[in-house]
């Protein structure tokens, strides 16, 4: 185990990766709402676990395909951390539409898409943004 991982795990054997992407398309912030809730964890950005061999960006777009039926491009990566209330090591990538439409692509695990403006995230996650995607999507859809 690297020092990177001993310091954001602790002794614990470090938990799967998962990457998560901040899909922007006119204005608004893909967001998908999961059949069941990871504590207070409902709706979130499109987001899996890394498969090996698989990069995080890479990882990104399989979700997004997945769970939404979107076809995305990785634009950026912005950046990591152990997720406050999960536990989990996340990665988010920003993307950008490539092809398709958004839809629940998979009904075991997603309940629900939704296209969000800037002022509407608060409603879906009312606890606050990891200050680079904040950074990010203050930039994208302002723009």
């Amino acid at each position: 185990m690297s020092d990177r991982e001993t310091s954001l795990h602790g002794n614990a054997p470090p938990q799967p990766r998962v990457a998560g992407a901040v899909v922007v398309h006119e204005g608004r912030v893909l967001l998908v709402r999961r059949r069941v809730a990871e504590g207070r964890l409902l709706w979130q950005f499109p987001a899996g676990k890394v498969e090996p061999g698989e990069s995080c960006d890479e990882a990104a777009v399989r979700e997004t395909k997945e769970e939404a039926g979107l076809d995305v491009v990785p634009i950026v990566r912005l950046g990591e951390r152990i997720h406050p209330l999960t536990g989990r090591h996340v990665s988010y990538t920003a993307c950008k539409v490539a092809g398709g439409a958004a839809h629940v692509a998979d009904p075991d695990e997603i309940a629900e898409v939704a296209w969000v403006t800037l002022s509407e995230i608060p409603q879906y996650i009312p606890y606050g943004l990891f200050a680079p995607v904040r950074q990010h999507l203050d930039a994208a859809l302002r723009s």
